[in-house]
């Protein structure tokens, strides 16, 4: 087992570690709201020169979302909050969640319309609950449970919610914690551990797509839409392309980024606890695994989680289009890589503690960090 090596609150995002929590500085609790501090610092790369501006402390931000025909950001809280970027909180789940470890409120998206909002979060319990509020800009009501899952352990718990081009809702699940996969369930098709699941969330509780790759196969749930990950922390649509681009945290040697590419039908098998990145983790020979796209050491340079981010596609900085981000939560680099190329990525940026990034309505991105701020990145 990984030591701990950072806010064991997100430690969830690096391996299995039973500890308890270690100590790190305490984010602000001050409301989110627009800061007036001058940038925090530039970063270079070969094509021209990125800042991280502050714009909000939030206290442990893990998630953002917007929301059509609102200019707002949503900014979920690990200890339970949804709050905005003007400072407002939508919904209080800070009496309900467990605290600590890799669990908290994790995830948060809202329906294409924007009448319906998703949290990913989990209870005293530990249990998953992915749920829904009917929500009109000012007030979140009707809310119900689209889906829970228990959780045998504490950490791996995913979190990640994004509705994909084709309006369908997208949920990560990890594995179920421990350290190696002891149950085996990311190479099982008969739990929705480790894996990303496609669901239509208008149903009661749910819909199943008829297209997704396991729906009416004997053994398999129907709401597998990709499988064999570890605890994909984060995941993200390309959205010019619709290619979904995957971080999965990993075990002792390697982080990885896969990408399934706009299309493919789902139904990929991203080999855990087969292989851990591109190096056999268990005996897999025979089978078909979709191979990583981005591929680094853990440990090396203080690196621990990986952090997936979004395909440029804004306007303010035009060398960056096409470029991947994408970082590290304990190294805290930020990396941009052409999606032609990914090999040629370079370090964009440093975002102590990064627990995520979002993606403004304007196809502007955001980098999150665990100790409170959220950051703006622009052109230097």
């Amino acid at each position: 087992m990984r030591p701990v090596v950072a806010l064991i609150a997100l430690v969830a995002l690096t391996a299995c570690s039973p500890a308890g929590p270690s100590a790190a500085p305490a984010p602000s609790t001050a409301a989110p709201a627009p800061s007036t501090a001058a940038p925090t610092g530039s970063s270079s790369a070969s094509s021209g020169e990125l800042r991280f501006r502050e714009v909000a402390r939030l206290e442990q931000p893990v998630a953002l979302a917007v929301r059509e025909g609102d200019d707002r950001l949503y900014v979920a809280e690990q200890g339970g909050k949804l709050r905005t970027s003007d400072g407002a909180t939508v919904i209080d789940l800070s009496g309900e969640v467990s605290t600590g470890n890799e669990q908290g409120l994790l995830g948060v998206a809202f329906h294409p319309t924007g009448r319906w909002l998703y949290l990913d979060w989990t209870d005293a319990q530990g249990r998953t609950h992915v749920t829904e509020w009917a929500y009109d800009g000012a007030r979140a009501t009707a809310r119900r449970d689209v889906l829970t899952q228990e959780q045998p352990y504490a950490n791996h718990n995913g979190g990640q919610l994004a509705f994909g081009p084709d309006g369908h809702l997208y949920v990560a699940l990890g594995d179920g914690g421990s350290a190696g996969d002891p149950r085996g369930n990311g190479q099982n098709l008969g739990t929705l551990l480790g894996k990303i699941l496609r669901i239509d969330p208008r149903g009661r509780p749910y819909k199943i797509p008829d297209d997704n790759p396991f729906a009416g196969r004997e053994g398999a749930r129907p709401e597998i839409w990709a499988y064999g990950l570890r605890n994909p922390w984060r995941f993200t649509f390309d959205r010019e392309s619709g290619d979904l681009w995957i971080g999965d945290v990993g075990q002792n040697e390697r982080e990885e980024v896969n990408r399934q590419p706009t299309g493919s039908g789902g139904g990929e098998n991203y080999g855990w606890n087969l292989r851990e990145g591109d190096q056999a983790y268990r005996d897999g020979e025979g089978r078909d695994l979709a191979e990583p796209v981005i591929v680094y050491p853990l440990g090396e340079g203080g690196n621990c989680s990986v952090i997936a981010g979004h395909v440029y596609r804004g306007r303010q900085i035009p060398w960056l289009r096409g470029h991947f981000l994408y970082g590290d939560f304990c190294a805290g680099w930020v990396r941009a890589a052409p999606v032609d190329d990914l090999k040629a990525a370079a370090v964009v940026g440093q975002v102590e503690q990064l627990s995520s990034f979002g993606e403004g309505p304007d196809g502007e991105l955001y980098a999150l960090s665990l100790q409170g701020p959220l950051y703006r990145i622009e052109p230097a």
